[in-house]
């Protein structure tokens, strides 16, 4: 076997060295949604060498989780075959038993599998979504962010910039209205300024009791509301299946971002509680965990959106059938075309592309611009 440069493949190739990296970085304004406020972001960064090649694996988490890569994950990969991704990912699962896999754990362990399948795929000289096996040479998008914290304007303004770049799908946040006036006028407001053949999507963070909810998605129907992502708690099942079946047809009901394992995502399944299920490859332990998401999507029949960290997911959603779209969030996207190389732009088709020309994720570090954004 050999790459595309003519040089041998190292299949035999180890881990060599697991370094880990945290970075916080402010947000351009303040941000809020429905039961939420935060002014910073904060990534792990891991890069795993082996055989004479680097590989860069992230996840949007608390800075503690670096210090999970370090104490608990690094040394239980050392040595292991870097073309054994699988096997490394059940030897992090394994080491995390007594410290609890879901949340820190799951998305420490997300980096470390990410750094891994990019470090194999650089290794073999190929992109990693043709490791994978595309399915599709793109995947869509929908533009998010539209925080509550946000002035009507601001709202407008962000939703429409997205529609005219030629994203036809936004989201943005509610939750914030107890008696929810306030978030029917707002989202008046986007569809006045998306115009009407854009798709509008709402995402409530779990904001509403099942009453409230219901009545929201019944006021904000006629605005041509498609998408009610997490109207009650993603923990409520009931509540979430109430709202599948009592909103109106044209809606659908979403929720899965906090899934960090696949019983989470069988249960919400096994319920009937979602029109469409989501995953984030940064908490459900990496993109390892976010295939295993969709090989469960294909046995139920049902579509699968990734939340966030758009360049990431790029490769594994152009390479799974049940995806629909990639969710164009604000913060990410800005961060990651900070401080990444390779950060690929949508082209004006709503669609985001990977980059074939070069190995992995085709993403860099910029070193000297993430080092102004260090936690230590």
């Amino acid at each position: 076997m050999a790459t595309a440069a003519g040089h041998p493949a190292r299949v035999d190739s180890a881990v060599d060295h697991v370094s880990v990296h945290a970075y916080t970085i402010p947000t351009d304004a303040p941000e809020a949604d429905g039961t939420f406020d935060w002014q910073q972001t904060t990534m792990i960064v891991v890069e795993i060498e082996g055989g004479g090649r680097r590989g860069l694996g992230y996840a949007y988490t608390d800075a503690s989780a670096a210090a999970v890569v370090r104490g608990m994950l690094a040394e239980r990969i050392h040595g292991l075959p870097v073309m054994d991704v699988p096997r490394a990912w059940i030897a992090m699962v394994r080491a995390v038993r007594n410290a609890g896999r879901p949340g820190i754990a799951a998305s420490a362990i997300a980096a470390v599998d990410a750094a891994l399948w990019d470090l194999k795929a650089r290794l073999l000289d190929v992109p990693l979504v043709s490791l994978l096996g595309a399915v599709r040479p793109g995947i869509d998008l929908y533009g998010s962010g539209g925080f509550t914290s946000y002035s009507v304007r601001a709202l407008q303004e962000q939703c429409a910039g997205w529609v005219a770049a030629g994203i036809s799908r936004v989201k943005m946040k509610i939750g914030r209205d107890a008696n929810a006036k306030a978030d029917v006028e707002r989202v008046k407001a986007v569809r006045d300024a998306i115009g009407a053949p854009a798709q509008l999507f709402v995402d409530a963070n779990g904001a509403y009791d099942r009453k409230q909810a219901l009545a929201v998605a019944e006021a904000i129907g006629p605005f041509g509301v498609s998408w009610f992502e997490e109207p009650v708690s993603s923990d409520d099942l009931e509540g979430l299946r109430l709202m599948r079946d009592r909103a109106p047809a044209g809606i659908e009901i979403a929720a899965g971002e906090y899934g960090y394992d696949l019983r989470y995502f069988r249960r919400m399944l096994e319920a009937g509680a979602v029109d469409v299920l989501q995953a984030d490859a940064t908490r459900c332990a990496g993109i390892t965990g976010f295939l295993q998401v969709g090989a469960l999507c294909d046995a139920f029949g049902m579509p699968l959106s990734a939340h966030t960290a758009p360049s990431l997911h790029l490769a594994p959603c152009c390479a799974l059938g049940p995806v629909r779209h990639v969710e164009y969030f604000h913060d990410h996207v800005r961060i990651e075309q900070m401080l990444f190389d390779g950060a690929q732009r949508p082209r004006g088709d709503g669609c985001l592309y990977p980059d074939l020309s070069r190995p992995g994720l085709a993403l860099e570090l910029k070193r000297p611009d993430a080092s102004r954004f260090e936690v230590r």
